[in-house]
Formats: C-alpha cells, structure tokens, sequence
C-alpha cells in the first residue's frame, strides 16, 4: 500500500491499514440526499472532526456556495482549509478542481493558483477538455507544490495520463491515482470487479466507489495493494442497504473491516 502504516485507532489500539482519505459531500448531494451530509462550513468542519476520530486520515474538500451549490471559489476553499486545519490540525486537506459540469478548464487553473493547495484531486479528462492548457495546469502545481492525485474513470483516462507523463505535460512525480469505480447515476453499484479495467501501475493508486458494495469494493483494493476514498460523496449506505447514520459512521465500519480483513 503506497501509504500503509500503523495507525492508532479511537481505542488506542495499533492497527494496521491503507490510508482512508474521506469524501462527505461531493458537489452535487444535499440535504435532500441525507440530512446529515455536511453542506455548510460549520457542518464540514464538524463532519471531519468526527472523520479524523473514526480513524480517516485525510479529507477530499468540496465546497458550496451560498445556495449550497458546488463552487471552487478561492476565497470560501481558503477559509474552508483554515477553519478544518484550526478544528483538526492533523488530517491532511485534499481540495477538488471538479468542474461538475458548470467549470471550465480556466476556473480550474485559477483555483489551483489563487488557492495554493498542499494536495488538489485533478481529473485528466476534465483537462483534455482544453488541452491546450494541461501543461499549465500540471505545470503551476509542480511550481506550486500542489501534490497532484489524478483522477481516472476508465483505461482511456489511464491511456491520457500515461501519454501526458511521456511528453513532460504531467510533470515528473505527478502519479498519483484515484480510480473511480462505476458513475455519478442513479442506482449506481459498483462491484470490486471495475478495478480490472485499470491497468496495473506501480504509481500509489486509490480507489473510490459507489452503491451499497462501497465497502467491499475498498476492501477488494486495499488487499491488492492500493489506499480508499470513502463517504457520502460516493454512497450513503451500507452492504445492506440501510443509510449510515453519517460520514463517520461509515468510516468506524470500514476501520473495523479493515482490521478484521486487511493484513
């Protein structure tokens, strides 16, 4: 696992498991969805808080604007990052450039540059959208020391990168991965079975997934080697269809199937 170690849990035992990075809202879910999934600031920040306790390690940020919305507006992400930091000064901070269908390439790039991020989740094919600007993007966070997690939906996406890292347009020790199984849809259900479809990589991979197989699914790749993204950004409910109480409920159970299972 690229980033496996002992980990003391909220028992204080030591345990070993790959490293959980938490997604607890995305961009496009609301209260509607769940009423506990974390839209306002206040809401995030209590969210992770109670993450980081359930053994999470990192946070996946999204945030929303005024109307709850998904937005990648400089000055909220700087706020957001600095009222989870004061809340919870251990857990790394991860920010999205996700366009979600309303960004271009440019609010992208400006985000990455007026906020400076430590570690930014970037989606190849949302750059190739403009293709003309993928070197500046990977470009600025290599300038920047923005840690680059590029995201991949299938083995095109992972054909993309690959070539984008050939030609020098990914900069050198941008490898990073998340493979997304399965799609942002209605009644999606991922099964462990979608990572086939990526090829083998020695580069430190993570995997997020969606339906109510979420955690078979991270199960499945932390045994094969690879860290897990996990929370409402991705599903709400559990193996048995019942909706988790919230994000860290969801956390604590896939913590403790990570002991029973993961060696």
């Amino acid at each position: 696992m690229s980033e496996q170690q002992q980990q003391r849990n909220t028992t204080g035992r030591v345990v070993e498991r790959p490293y959980i990075l938490v997604a607890p809202n995305g961009a496009r879910r609301g209260h509607a969805d769940h009423p506990t999934l974390p839209v306002t600031l206040d809401e995030i920040v209590r969210t992770v808080r109670d993450c980081y306790n359930a053994g999470a390690q990192g946070l996946h940020l999204h945030i929303r604007d005024e109307q709850g919305q998904h937005a990648l507006d400089s000055g909220q992400y700087l706020e957001a990052i600095d009222e989870v930091q004061s809340a919870v000064p251990q857990m790394d901070i991860q920010i999205t450039t996700e366009a979600a269908g309303v960004f271009d390439v440019q609010a992208q790039f400006d985000c990455l540059r007026q906020v400076r991020p430590t570690w930014a989740s970037i989606s190849v094919r949302e750059i190739a959208r403009a293709p003309e600007m993928a070197g500046r993007v990977y470009g600025l966070c290599a300038e920047q020391g923005t840690r680059v997690q590029h995201i991949l939906y299938n083995a095109d996406d992972a054909t993309l990168l690959e070539h984008w890292q050939s030609s020098g347009t990914v900069r050198k020790g941008q490898v990073d991965r998340l493979l997304v199984l399965g799609r942002y849809a209605t009644g999606q259900e991922s099964v462990p079975k979608d990572l086939d479809q990526f090829p083998a990589d020695t580069a430190p991979w993570m995997v997020c997934a969606f339906g109510s197989q979420e955690h078979m699914c991270l199960q499945d790749a932390a045994q094969r080697g690879g860290d897990v993204r996990v929370g409402f950004e991705n599903s709400l409910t559990g193996p048995d269809g019942q909706p988790w109480a919230d994000n860290a409920a969801s956390v604590a159970a896939l913590v403790s199937l990570f002991e029973r299972t993961v060696k």
